[in-house]
């Protein structure tokens, strides 16, 4: 029993220590900050030293001393009151001209009615430039209905530079006709083989048909067609030359039937072939 009581007074004991050493730090602290902040001190100025208003009788003005009153006495209505909004005191300015000679008005201002100038010419012209800048049109698997007449969708094109030909033209030599109109149209699907074909297309576009000029990997095809003799050039086109050649050398419309029946019957690349197109032609 003895020792529960001496295990009792020494825990209250520490207990009574550990209290004062908390109070003591707490005040330690305390002093600290008192030391390093100094006491705020406010000044209070001195009444002697304000200069005093101007009395009302020394300016001579009129001071109103309600601003709902005015200098005579007479109440003045609020702003608040009647609805209206507060109107503040203008000052009158002066306009500065700026750069007279740019923006000023002219010496002489008379009332005579405007006139409208021309317009200026334009700095550019847009429209041939777009057409420059679109250059020429690519057609992709062209079709041969006849010498120098190709078919690509819906459009149909004369090539430039000769004459249309017909695909049902017949010639005649040595007493013997042959269907030189369907042989050319072959010898020109041939050449194409559905590649690609770069045509300079009219201005404004083109309709149901149209006649431009067209190359093949840098071969123009009017050319081509004339050196062959599949082609007649248009009066006054320099493949007239090329023209004379060809018909001296018995080429093409000018020469014999080129079909040699002897032998294997002459094959041709006909692109319509599962293209899907309606009524292909027929090729010798």
């Amino acid at each position: 029993m003895r020792q529960h009581l001496y295990t009792l007074a020494g825990g209250i004991a520490a207990i009574a220590l550990f209290t004062g050493i908390l109070y003591a730090g707490a005040a330690a602290i305390r002093d600290r900050e008192s030391a390093a902040t100094p006491d705020l001190v406010l000044e209070t100025p001195d009444m002697a030293e304000i200069e005093p208003a101007p009395d009302q009788a020394e300016t001579g003005e009129d001071v109103p001393l309600d601003p709902g009153t005015s200098s005579g006495g007479a109440s003045v209505p609020d702003a608040s009151a009647t609805g209206e909004q507060p109107q503040t005191p203008t000052t009158e300015k002066t306009a500065r001209a700026i750069e007279p000679q740019q923006f000023g008005l002219p010496d002489a201002v008379t009332s005579a009615p405007l006139e409208r100038a021309e317009p200026r010419a334009p700095l550019s012209e847009p429209e041939k430039q777009a057409k420059a800048a679109a250059g020429p049109t690519i057609l992709y698997r062209p079709v041969a209905i006849a010498a120098g007449v190709i078919q690509f969708d819906k459009l149909t094109l004369q090539i430039d530079g000769i004459e249309p030909e017909q695909a049902e033209r017949t010639c005649e030599t040595g007493g013997k006709s042959w269907p030189c109109g369907i042989v050319a149209r072959t010898a020109f699907r041939n050449f194409l083989r559905a590649r690609a074909v770069s045509c300079d297309m009219p201005e404004g576009g083109a309709g149901p048909s149209a006649t431009a000029s067209c190359s093949l990997g840098g071969q123009d095809l009017a050319a081509w067609l004339v050196d062959n003799g599949w082609a007649t050039p248009v009066p006054g086109s320099p493949l007239e030359k090329r023209a004379d050649a060809a018909r001296q050398a018995k080429l093409g419309f000018h020469g014999d039937d080129p079909r040699d029946f002897s032998q294997t019957p002459m094959t041709s690349d006909d692109p319509t072939l599962g293209t899907g197109m309606e009524e292909p032609q027929p090729d010798l």
